[in-house]
């Protein structure tokens, strides 16, 4: 029992020692019920022991595997470890080279001496299925390269599904030599039935695992283990509510936000909801201003979040949701990576907080194309308290996008910054307003010379040059003050001095970052500011705003 383990090698005496590549196992490890493939360990089948083996896994980390792998009914490729507490991306790149990925139910089932090379197409065998793998996934198999693994896709695509393993011979590329290599780590199956998780004292109502873009966390969704997985769920900062008041007087959070590319596929994304709706809810955020929308019914996902409170984050906030509404501007006012973006608003009209009008300050200007060079601000007038407040929400950035201390390819010159500025007309607009706040993404810091049509209209910024307003996980303390609020004379009479750059619970485990996961919601931090407004607040029951008798939704407001 144990003797034979199928592969070409014998296990080494020494457990400790981890040269030349090769894994060394513990003694007190029973094999019967793994496949090494090449060397591999299989995270499906493999025991806590077995596990930790591999470098930097101890006894915490490897249960954390066993209790997330239990969760979401086996791992589907090697790239899910990173969302194990423990793992993380630097620690996968580490033994990604000594880990595989096979099917759940297969080894424990067929002794190692039924693991044949001329085993029929209809066993249930370890491996991977090359009918279904993607390009990713057939380069995680030792000796498959990427020009190899697009041959595979290639041929399949071609001339149909693999009907045996031999048949990959005909994949150019592939000679029988490299066939032996790798005939352990594949199978061909034309529809696998999906693992389902069978152990009692583990239970989870998503048999599958979902594609983080895909997954919409409901209230039951994941019966979570106790002490499991931390990363399923995300850890959100520990933050005091905020009671509304700064120096004994009442004040209202306005913010700014450039969601980045935010489509309604993004919005949907629960780590993207997540980072949106409790940003909002832990900094007290009343009015917010959004840009770079893609779609115009992506804020709508953020609000209908906010007042329903779906995912078990929201929904168990401590404090009073509030009433949230939305409104998107009709026409784009802006660019952004994937084409034309939309500006919008979001706010808490439980808080007193009333939206009068909106609407596109549109410029008669157009180029040689017959197309406005400029950005177009979306202005709005809210009725805060006793104070009109009008809000100019401006996406002046060109359309390249630079990281934290990197850049994307695209040179911002200043013809290119100067034809995202504002017009004459809309100067002139902004001039008859009185409390005003022009907020957004300016694409460049305060003191650019592009922004004097700012100043000489008598408005300040409320942030410093050395304020940066960007993100990314390579760089969380950014690199670039683009994104800023500025205030008429009026308004600053009773701007409370605080402004701040948001920058905890930005990134959470269900974004994508790279090849990765543990993103940030976009590239931008949001960025608010505190006045000294009076609200009245509508009466709340049970934690949500009661709407009062015949107060209806405008049609403009979502």
């Amino acid at each position: 029992m144990g003797g034979n383990l199928g592969c070409h090698r014998s296990i080494p005496k020494d457990p400790t020692d981890f040269s030349n590549g090769t894994r060394k196992f513990s003694a007190a490890c029973n094999f019967n019920h793994i496949l090494v493939n090449q060397e591999r360990l299989n995270i499906n089948t493999a025991t806590e022991e077995e596990l930790m083996t591999l470098p930097g896994v101890n006894r915490t980390v490897a249960q954390n595997i066993v209790r997330y792998r239990e969760c979401i009914a086996g791992f589907k490729k090697v790239e899910d470890l990173a969302l194990v507490s423990g793992i993380g991306a630097g620690k996968l790149e580490v033994i990604r080279l000594e880990i595989c990925v096979s099917s759940r139910t297969s080894s424990s089932q067929h002794s190692p001496s039924s693991l044949r090379k001329d085993f029929e197409p209809h066993l249930s065998s370890t491996g991977m299925n090359i009918n279904t793998a993607t390009p990713a996934q057939l380069m995680s198999i030792r000796g498959i390269t990427d020009k190899i693994a697009k041959n595979i896709v290639e041929y399949r695509t071609e001339n149909g599904p693999f009907k045996s393993i031999e048949d990959l011979v005909r994949v150019n590329n592939i000679n029988s030599s490299l066939l032996d290599k790798i005939r352990f780590q594949v199978f061909v199956e034309r529809s696998r039935t999906p693992s389902t998780n069978t152990n009692p004292p583990l239970t989870c109502t998503t048999k599958s695992h979902p594609s983080p873009t895909s997954f919409s966390l409901r209230s039951e969704d994941l019966d979570l283990p106790p002490g499991g997985p931390t990363q399923i769920l995300s850890l959100r900062p520990n933050v005091e509510p905020s009671s509304g008041m700064r120096d004994g007087k009442a004040v209202v959070r306005v913010a700014t936000w450039n969601l980045q590319n935010c489509s309604c596929e993004k919005a949907n994304n629960p780590g993207v909801k997540e980072v949106v709706c409790m940003t909002l809810l832990e900094n007290d955020i009343k009015l917010l201003a959004v840009q770079d929308l893609v779609d115009r019914e992506a804020l709508d996902k953020f609000c209908v979040e906010l007042n329903q409170g779906l995912l078990a984050s929201v929904r168990k906030w401590r404090e009073p949701r509030g009433i949230w509404k939305s409104i998107v501007s009709e026409k784009p006012t802006g660019l952004s990576n994937k084409g034309v973006s939309y500006s919008g608003f979001l706010w808490d009209s439980s808080s007193g907080i009333d939206l009068k009008n909106a609407f596109i300050l549109e410029s008669p200007v157009v180029n040689g194309n017959g197309k406005h060079p400029h950005a177009w601000p979306y202005l709005a007038h809210f009725i805060v308290g006793s104070t009109e407040l009008t809000v100019v929400n401006v996406h002046l950035r060109a359309p390249s996008v630079p990281g934290a201390g990197e850049s994307n390819g695209k040179n911002h010159n200043s013809e290119e910054v100067k034809a995202q500025g504002l017009t004459s007309t809309v100067q002139n607009t902004l001039k008859d307003e009185k409390d005003l706040v022009v907020l957004g993404d300016f694409g460049m810091p305060p003191q650019s010379s592009e922004l004097d049509q700012l100043r000489k209209a008598r408005l300040s910024p409320l942030l410093a040059p050395n304020m940066f307003t960007n993100i990314s996980t390579r760089s969380p303390q950014g690199s670039l003050c683009l994104d800023n609020i500025w205030v008429s004379k009026s308004l600053k009479k009773i701007y409370a001095g605080h402004c701040q750059v948001v920058r905890e619970g930005l990134t959470n485990p269900w974004i994508p970052d790279n090849w990765s996961w543990g993103g940030v919601a976009s590239d931008h931090c949001p960025v608010i500011a505190e006045f000294f407004l009076d609200m009245t607040r509508k009466e709340l029951r049970n934690g949500v705003a009661v709407v009062e008798r015949g107060e209806s939704m405008s049609k403009h407001e979502r």
